[in-house]
């Protein structure tokens, strides 16, 4: 029967058995761990062993310590470069992290296409990549082609991950995220406290809508459907759902918007309706986008952490082999600026 060729993982406990010693033993060769003694014979058996049956080649979970990667590169492949800050800063993250090891950065960019990530990975080892992080610009659970599971180099996620957690990978922590942003709010004293998320089906917004309810929760605030209002991301979706929002009798005091884009419609729409930010309501963005220290007042926002994902990233070819586990969560920093302040006395007059 035809079907996908299974590829079996050697293991740190078959290299034991080979080299005729311990599990722990081998960890402590393989990992370079200086301060145990071990014997110039049983360091030779265990790195023996390990090269003859090819320890790390077939390897899903596969490192590279940072020195073997001294002058030499590492590929990244990502879905898109140009539609957000996002890949270009964790590529920074990624550059600051190896600089001083001399380690050059490839990046081929595939449009999310199979085919296209096939040729750049092709090329990319061709052209000596000693590690490989593979890259999506939304947080996302993601089917890799078969071609990754049988790599000769280690494989790392940047902002995605498999269903197996079979490869070393790191997201933003959104909830968190989501909770911090509408906690400054709660902590300022608002109690109606209105959201517009990004589209319901990406992760992203899942989460983010996640932490508002837990912040809401813990507080002991009610959630009111009619303040959780559906845009795409764009500013004029933040503008019309502000402008829902605002209609309403009792309408909130403070908006949390999920990134900053929509945040620049909220802004225009609250002072269209003739209210002043943060006097008569506060908001809260997410990204912190450029635009962010452009806009009147400057908006308080949570930072996406892409630069520390790609220094993680880096960090992950240096570490030992062992069991991979879920995907590792950076949290988002709050950045606070002027664009919130505490609910005005009585509320807002629509």
């Amino acid at each position: 029967m035809g079907g996908r060729k299974t590829i079996k993982r050697v293991t740190m406990m078959d290299v034991a058995k080979l080299a005729g010693c311990s599990q722990a033993t081998v960890s402590f060769v393989l990992n370079s761990v200086t301060d145990i003694k071990i014997s110039a014979d049983l360091r030779s058996r265990v790195l023996e062993a390990a090269r003859s049956l090819g320890y790390g080649t077939g390897s899903p979970i596969r490192r590279a310590a940072m020195e073997e990667l001294r002058g030499g590169c590492i590929g990244f492949i990502v879905d898109q470069l140009a539609t957000t800050p996002e890949a270009v800063n964790a590529i920074e993250g990624a550059r600051q992290e190896s600089w001083e090891e001399e380690v050059t950065i490839l990046v081929a960019q595939t449009q999310g296409r199979v085919e296209q990530e096939k040729r750049a990975l092709e090329r990319l080892l061709r052209a000596g990549a000693q590690g490989i992080v593979y890259m999506s610009i939304f947080t996302r659970r993601v089917a890799l082609d078969a071609i990754f599971d049988s790599l000769p180099v280690p494989l790392v996620l940047l902002n995605c991950y498999t269903g197996d957690e079979r490869f070393p990978s790191v997201v933003p922590d959104e909830i968190n995220g989501g909770k911090a942003a509408t906690s400054i709010l709660i902590d300022l004293g608002h109690r109606r406290i209105a959201t517009i998320v990004g589209e319901s089906f990406m992760e992203a917004a899942q989460d983010r809508l996640s932490g508002y309810r837990k912040a809401l929760a813990k507080a002991g605030l009610p959630y009111d459907d009619r303040f959780v209002v559906e845009g795409n991301w764009t500013p004029s979706s933040g503008y019309e759902a502000t402008q829902k929002l605002l209609s309403l009798a009792d309408g909130p005091t403070a908006i949390f918007c999920q990134n900053d884009k929509m945040a620049t419609g909220c802004f225009n729409a609250i002072r269209d309706a003739g209210l002043s930010i943060p006097d008569d309501i506060s908001v809260v963005g997410y990204d912190d986008d450029e635009v962010a220290r452009h806009m009147k007042p400057q908006l308080t926002t949570l930072d996406l952490p892409h630069r520390a994902m790609g220094a993680w990233a880096i960090r992950q070819f240096q570490k030992p082999s062992g069991e991979v586990k879920p995907a590792h969560k950076i949290a988002c920093s709050l950045v606070s600026r002027r664009s919130c302040g505490p609910p005005p006395a009585g509320g807002i007059v629509n």
